[in-house]
C-alpha cells in the first residue's frame, strides 16, 4: 500500500496545482463585472480551464504539456469579453518541468521561441514582464535538475564504495577462511600420520597426536565461528579475533620454537590480527611443503616497529602452485601500512618469511 500511495502522490499534487490555477484565474470571472455590463464570454472561461489542463501531464510530456498551456493562453485574447488578466501560469509550471526534464537544447529553443512570441504578439510592458518570469522559472528548473543530479551522483558513488568495500571484506573473510582451514587440516594431517606409528611404540605420545588432532579441529571451529558472526546481524555477539595473545598457543599447537624481544608497545588490533594470521599462513606452508625438521617464530618491539619472522630449515622453495599463501601474506601486511618478504634463506637451507609494521 504504501508503494501505491507513493506512485499515487505526483498525480495527487498535478491534480491540485490544476484546481488551484484554474480557481486564482476564474477568480476575476467571479468578482469583477465588464465595462460594458455584459456577461464574460465563455471562450475566456475555456481558455483558463486549457490553459491549465496541461499541468495533469507535464512530469510525464512537459513539452507537449508547456506548448498546450501557451496555445490556449494566446488564444484567450481572442474573446472580446473577458477579464483583463495573465493566464500563464500553469505555463510558467510547465516551463519548469521543462527545464527539468527534457534536454538542454531544447529548453533552450522553447525559451528563445516563448520570449520571442510574447514579443511580437504581446505588448513591451507584457513581454518584459513575461520574459523575466520565464527565464526566472528556467533558472529555477535548471537549479532543481542539477540539484537532483549531484545527488544521484553522490548517491551512486555512495553504491560504489559500498560494493568496493564489501568486495573487500569479501576479500578478507576469504583469507582468514583459507588461513584458518589451511592450518588446521595441515596440523590435523601431520598428526594423523604420525599416531599411527607411535601407537606400536609410545601410546602416550600417539595419544597427544590424537588430542592435537582434535585440539586443531575445535581451533578451527571456533575461529570460523568468528568470522561467521561477522556476517550475522548487530542484535548477535560477536566474538572477537585472534590477538597477539593467542599466538603462543597457535605456535606451542603447531610444535614450533617460540621467542619474543624487546618491550612490547601499543598496536592496533587490526596490526594483531595480520600478525596471527601471517605466522599461521606461514607455519601452515611449512607443515605442508618445506619437510622442515625445525621451526622458528619470532616477535620483535623494536623502534615502535613490530616484526614477526618465520624461518625453517627445509627445502627453501616457494610454497604451493603459484605461491598464493605469500600473496595473501603480503597482501594482509600492506593493508596494515606494513610491509612483508618471503624467500630462501641466505643464512642456510630454508625459507623465512618477515613482516613489519610500525606502530603508528
Amino acid at each position: 500500500m504504501g508503494a501505491v500511495r507513493l506512485r499515487l502522490r505526483p498525480a495527487w499534487v498535478d491534480l491540485g496545482l490544476v484546481v488551484l490555477v484554474v480557481a486564482v484565474q476564474l477568480w476575476p470571472f467571479l468578482t469583477r463585472t465588464s465595462t460594458n455590463g455584459e456577461p464574460w464570454d465563455l471562450w475566456g472561461y475555456g481558455c483558463v480551464v486549457a490553459s491549465a489542463l496541461p499541468l495533469l501531464w507535464c512530469r510525464r510530456a512537459p513539452v507537449a504539456a508547456l506548448l498546450t498551456s501557451l496555445v490556449a493562453t494566446a488564444l484567450y485574447d481572442l474573446a472580446e469579453t473577458v477579464p483583463a488578466q495573465p493566464i500563464w501560469y500553469a505555463g510558467l509550471v510547465a516551463a519548469y518541468h521543462v527545464a527539468v526534464r527534457s534536454p538542454r537544447w531544447l529548453q533552450v529553443t522553447l525559451l528563445v521561441v516563448g520570449i520571442g512570441g510574447t514579443v511580437v504578439f504581446k505588448s513591451s510592458e507584457t513581454a518584459l514582464r513575461s520574459a523575466v518570469l520565464f527565464v526566472a522559472v528556467y533558472a529555477i528548473g535548471r537549479a532543481t535538475a542539477g540539484a537532483r543530479a549531484n545527488a544521484e551522483r553522490l548517491e551512486h558513488e555512495r553504491a560504489v564504495e559500498a560494493e568496493r568495500a564489501a568486495e573487500r571484506e569479501r576479500a578478507r573473510i576469504a583469507r582468514d577462511m583459507h588461513d584458518i582451514l589451511s592450518h588446521a587440516v595441515s596440523v590435523m594431517v601431520v598428526q594423523a600420520e604420525a599416531g599411527p606409528v607411535a601407537l606400536a611404540r609410545d601410546p602416550a605420545r600417539a595419544e597427544a597426536a590424537f588430542d592435537a588432532i582434535a585440539a586443531a579441529g575445535r581451533d578451527a571451529m571456533a575461529q570460523l565461528r568468528r568470522i561467521l558472526n561477522v556476517l550475522k546481524t548487530d542484535d548477535e555477539p560477536h566474538v572477537p579475533q585472534p590477538t597477539l595473545a593467542d599466538l603462543p598457543k597457535l605456535v606451542a599447537d603447531s610444535g614450533v620454537a617460540y621467542e619474543v624481544a624487546g618491550a612490547p608497545f601499543p598496536v592496533s588490533p587490526d596490526i594483531e590480527l595480520a600478525v596471527y594470521r601471517i605466522t599461521q599462513e606461514a607455519i601452515t606452508n611449512i607443515i605442508r611443503h618445506a619437510r622442515a625438521t625445525h621451526a622458528d617464530v619470532r616477535l620483535t618491539w623494536e623502534d615502535e616497529v613490530l616484526t614477526v619472522e618465520i624461518t625453517d630449515d627445509g627445502v627453501g622453495e616457494v610454497p604451493g602452485p603459484g605461491g598464493n599463501g605469500l600473496i595473501g601474506i603480503r597482501e594482509r601486511a600492506a593493508a596494515c601500512g606494513g610491509t612483508a618478504v618471503a624467500g630462501p634463506r641466505a643464512d642456510g637451507p630454508g625459507f623465512r618469511v618477515t613482516a613489519r609494521f610500525p606502530a603508528r
